[in-house]
This record gives C-alpha cells, structure tokens and sequence, in this order.
C-alpha cells in the first residue's frame, strides 16, 4: 500500500478526540492529504453496526466481537483500503487494538481468538503508526472533571472492565512495536506536539 495507516487508541475519557481534532488541523495546514475516520463506523454499513453495538441492548461477547469485525470488514474495503492505495495518510479513531483490549481483555475472548475473528476483516493490513494516549480510565481528564459519561452500552460498563480495558492497552503497547505510547499532558497543545513528534519520528507523516 502506498498510503501510511495510523490508528489512534485509548481508553475512554482521555482526550482522543481532541487529539485527533488537533493531528487534522496539523496535517491540513500542513498541506498533507488525509482521511479521517472511525470505528466502529466509516461507512454506511458500519455505521448502522455502530448503532447496535453502542446503543442496543446486551449482546454476547462473542457476537459483539463479530459484529465489530463484521464493520471493520467494510469500513477496511469500501474506505480505509482505497483511500491508502491512493497514496492518502488514514488516521482511524479505534482500529483491531480496540476489540483486543476490549473484546479480547475486558470480554475475556483472548487476543487470539480476535485476532482469528478479524483475519478476514483486516485484508492482512495492520495500522503503519499507532497513537496508544496512555491514560488510566480511573485519572482519565472525564473522571477529573467529573462529567458524566454518553449514554453508550461500552462507555457505560463498570471500572473493573475499563481497568481490565486499560491492562489490554499497556500488554499491546509493550509487545507491538507499532504503538506510540504517549502520556497525556495537562496542556491539550503540549500532548499533541508529542504526538506529532513521535509519528513524524516514525516517519508515519512529515
């Protein structure tokens, strides 16, 4: 593939969204050509997914996990795929390492059994540069400003899984050597020239 694939993760309440605010506004003025994305999502079938898994009621944790894959599979073939054999940078809010720390960690399917899930889903591309914003759910910037969290079936799980979530996240970080670890700062600016630095490093933008 011709384009750079960075994916940015973390647990919930740490500032992703902000970050990935900023990195766009950095890669425009920048003159750099990209497309921003999510997951679940990104497409029209993959949003429709998103709504079940977001805001339907329980589902098992093994069909959570497919039906993440089976938007994942889409987004992968009608978006992500196109736009790097175009030569585009792709940033992904949520990519494979979600539904490992969620699905494989907090769910208790196991890496391998996601990672089996997703062969398919993944076209055997993986994410070139990966943001891990390292941040304990318990400390995260929506815990310290004690704003309540969106009414979102995964948001709205108990500590014990977003712990469980978070220990998914630093196994990752400390194996794949994909993973940008970056902790946050204070100052909202500071923590995006981090994360800047650390993918122009890498050589995943200029």
């Amino acid at each position: 593939m011709k384009g750079t694939f960075i994916t940015i993760e973390g647990c919930e309440g740490v500032g992703k969204s902000t970050q990935i605010r900023l990195l766009k506004k950095y890669l425009d003025d920048s003159g750099q050509k990209a497309v921003f994305t999510r997951e679940p999502g990104g497409t029209e079938v993959a949003e429709k997914i998103r709504q079940i898994l977001l805001n339907g009621g329980a589902i098992a944790p093994i069909t959570e996990a497919y039906l993440f894959a089976a938007a994942r599979a889409d987004h992968m073939e009608q978006l992500i795929l196109p736009a790097l054999s175009r030569g585009e940078i792709v940033v992904c809010d949520r990519f494979l390492d979600s539904s490992l720390a969620y699905q494989g960690n907090a769910r208790s399917l196991g890496e391998k059994k996601v990672y089996e899930i997703n062969q398919h889903a993944l076209s055997g591309r993986l994410p070139d540069c990966t943001v891990f914003i390292d941040m304990h759910p318990a400390t995260s910037w929506r815990k310290q400003k004690g704003t309540s969290i969106a009414d979102d079936r995964l948001e709205n799980e108990g500590a014990d899984f977003h712990n469980s979530v978070y220990e998914g996240f630093i196994k990752l970080a400390n194996t794949e050597s994909r993973f940008l670890r970056v902790v946050p700062n204070d100052d909202k600016d500071i923590t995006h020239r981090d994360i800047v630095a650390a993918l122009r490093t890498r050589g995943c933008i200029k």
